[in-house]
């Protein structure tokens, strides 16, 4: 190390001697030498300062991409490379200021603490001999000021016999070692505070009160570190005040006093920088702010909020569950449920389950207000478990069942993995739509899964087809069905036409987006209602419930903006646990929202599609060489209308309900084939879990 430290302290040592020999007072001279590192180290500076904009820059870029794949580290890492390369940031570059004080730090101790060999010039030989004489240990970082200290105190003078050493040699050391003046404000700088204490104890806290003050005006002016985390902010000026009390209290004052002087005139760099090169005209703070608000909603996706006013009753009730579904033995049946709107997916699953069989179901929702706690107190085999969802990534974790059943996809891909402790589980997916499987989830949601209840044929065929491109293991397919749709066409059937259209004649439009990006609520929802604002409609708003579990900031500033509008002719829906609005409206306005099967075939009615972005989740959808049901059914089932043509929907829609005989024709003929099992698709799928569960069974005595 003390030979790198040479090679590194060599020009460190000219410079010192420099600034020593031109100003004759050390103390100064230190000063000189820290501003001419800082000029000298000036373009570095700059291009720290160009590196830190450009980082602050994409810091809305990157904050969107973890709010957008939250959990998913190794296609965040990804991503975040990507945009590196593209705008040419370098990640590293913010940790060069701090190699170069560390450097630096390092040097000038190792200079300070060697003034005969740097100021003086004087031979390693010399110096040796000087040290063996006094007695003094050459392994001590301080010997030569300790050499330094012998001479003034006259243990060695000009007339000392020193092996090794010419006697002019040491005349001329000893003349210039006592006209060398230590002293700067009463300190001397060679001398350590640990040492003597007293006075010097105003060292260490003048070194740590700049690096105070350092951090604090950081924090608040340098393009980065404003933007850093209260930990990061703090923890940096910890560790630097902290480094500065050790420096103080160890070291030779005079690196103390560089250390000080280093502090401020960083401050002094900062500013200047700041002024010259000024982060708010590359910086779009507004756009960093909306990412700050994504990424706060991105980490609290799944935490218990603590403002809620049941926080202390949720964190029990959650303490209580969790240990006690942990310490349930013999678990047969496990279903998760997201929300208390899930429920209906698993209905007649669960309702065949009861009647058909003895076994105990435990269901585990993330909802604390869950509609299964009211269930289960008349179906005593119902066991219901709240746990939010930072818990039940632990939870999944650990579990030990037979069978698990869920509807979340991306199982094994983000937080919801499958068990470290129980290999053999039975993971089955229950669809929570009929859409399509290999575009509208993400790539691989299915993979880790053992069964897939199918909604209809083209779900199997499509994971039929993923499994050959990709090389994967068969799943069990299940011909399953979709309940919730068969129970909407049953529900409609029942209902009288004049309850499905509303006081005054108003027609009843929903408007059910998707929650992906460029939806109907971030991109035209503004335009619709104004489009047909002044006709006689009565307008649902119902957002999918992943975007108010999302972008609930979002959600709520569209609320607040439609406070005072007619509630006659505009409501929004935030309730999911009923599906009255799609059966009762005479129109369905979405873009690519799974709901728009549900409602066309529960009611025979037509759906108004506006062009937005299509949902496609899995961007190599079209290796699996299948027409997405979703393309397929928006000419069947209704029309399509770019959002540019949106002032026109009110023609669009007098069209649609002209020709609603046609498109019912058209909707019930297709219905027929599209999904399996109308009207038993939960018996089929109870039949299933019962005879795998009894097969599994029957293993395990073998």
């Amino acid at each position: 190390m003390d030979s790198v430290l040479y090679y590194i302290c060599v020009p460190l040592g000219y410079l010192m001697k420099g600034c020593f020999l031109l100003i004759k007072n050390y103390g100064i001279a230190i000063i000189l030498f820290t501003l001419i590192t800082k000029i000298l180290l000036m373009p570095i500076s700059v291009w720290i300062q160009k590196n830190s904009i450009l980082m602050v820059k994409i810091q809305p870029q990157i904050n969107f991409i973890k709010a957008k794949l939250s959990g998913n580290f190794d296609a965040i890492a990804e991503e975040q490379s990507k945009l590196y390369k593209k705008e040419k940031y370098h990640p590293f570059a913010s940790l060069i200021p701090l190699i170069i004080q560390i450097v630096l730090l390092l040097g000038v101790v190792y200079v300070i603490n060697r003034p005969l060999g740097y100021l003086f010039g004087t031979s390693d030989g010399v110096i040796e001999s000087l040290a063996k004489f006094i007695n003094a240990d050459t392994g001590d970082s301080s010997f030569q000021i300790q050499i330094i200290e012998a001479i003034k105190n006259g243990t060695i003078t000009a007339s000392s016999a020193i092996e090794g050493v010419n006697a002019d040699v040491l005349a001329s050391l000893v003349e210039r070692v006592m006209q060398f003046r230590t002293g700067f404000c009463g300190l001397d700088l060679l001398v350590v505070t640990s040492n003597v204490g007293g006075w010097y104890v105003v060292v260490p806290i003048i070194a740590a009160l700049s690096s105070w003050v350092m951090c604090f005006t950081q924090n608040l002016s340098n393009v980065i570190q404003h933007e850093q985390g209260k930990i990061n902010k703090y923890g940096i000026m910890l560790l630097s005040v902290g480094l500065s009390l050790v420096l103080g209290i160890f070291v030779p004052t005079a690196t103390a006093l560089y250390w000080t002087a280093s502090n401020l005139m960083s401050i002094a760099v900062m500013y200047l920088l700041n002024a010259l090169i000024n982060p708010k005209k590359y910086v779009d703070y507004e756009a960093l702010e909306a990412s700050r608000k994504a990424l706060a909603e991105s980490k609290a996706f799944g935490v218990i909020d603590k403002k809620d006013p049941l926080y202390k009753e949720m964190k029990a009730r959650e303490k209580e569950d969790y240990k006690k579904f942990k310490h349930i033995v013999n678990k047969h049946i496990v279903f998760y449920s997201e929300k208390s709107g899930f429920y209906k997916y698993y209905k007649d699953i669960i309702a065949e389950l009861l009647k058909s069989s003895d076994v105990v179901l435990h269901y585990v929702t993330n909802d604390y207000n869950d509609v299964i706690f009211e269930i289960a107190k008349q179906q005593p085999r119902i066991k219901p478990y709240f746990i939010s969802l930072k818990k039940t990534a632990l939870l999944m974790m650990l579990v030990e069942a037979d069978i698990f059943i869920m509807t979340t996809p991306d199982l094994d891909k983000y937080y919801l993995k499958r068990s470290f402790i129980k290999k053999d589980i039975e993971y089955i997916y229950v669809p929570h739509d009929s859409m399509s499987v290999h575009m509208g989830f993400k790539e691989g949601a299915l993979d880790a899964f053992d069964t897939i209840f199918c909604s209809g044929p083209h779900v199997a065929s499509e994971v039929r087809a993923t499994e050959q491109v990709y090389k994967l293991k068969e799943k069990t397919l299940v011909e399953f069905g979709f309940p919730l749709l068969d129970n909407l066409v049953e529900d409609f059937k029942k209902k009288e036409q004049d309850e499905v259209v509303s006081e005054g004649g108003r027609k009843e439009i929903l408007i059910a987006p998707t929650w992906n990006e460029d939806n109907i609520l971030d991109s035209c929802i503004d335009d619709i209602i104004k489009a047909l604002g002044d006709g006689n409609y009565h307008l649902t708003v119902r957002p999918h419930p992943e975007y108010v579990k999302r972008f609930g900031v979002q959600m709520n500033e569209i609320v607040e903006r439609y406070k005072d509008y007619d509630k006659e002719k505009l409501t929004f829906e935030l309730d999911f646990s009923s599906n009255k609005s799609i059966y009762s409206s005479d129109l369905l306005i979405t873009d690519w929202s799974g709901i728009s099967a549900e409602f066309a075939f529960a009611t025979g009615k037509p759906v108004l599609f506006i062009n937005t972005k299509m949902k496609t989740l899995n961007p190599n959808w079209e290796k699996i060489g299948i027409t997405p049901i979703e393309i397929q059914l928006r000419n069947i089932i209704g029309v399509a209308v770019n959002k540019e043509d949106i002032s026109k929907l009110p023609e669009t829609i007098d069209n649609l309900f002209k020709d609603g005989e046609k498109y019912k024709q058209q909707i019930d003929e297709y219905y027929k084939n599209f999904t399996y099992n109308h009207g038993h698709a939960g018996k089929e799928g109870a039949r299933y879990i019962l005879k795998s569960l009894i097969s599994k069974q029957n293993n395990k005595k073998q």
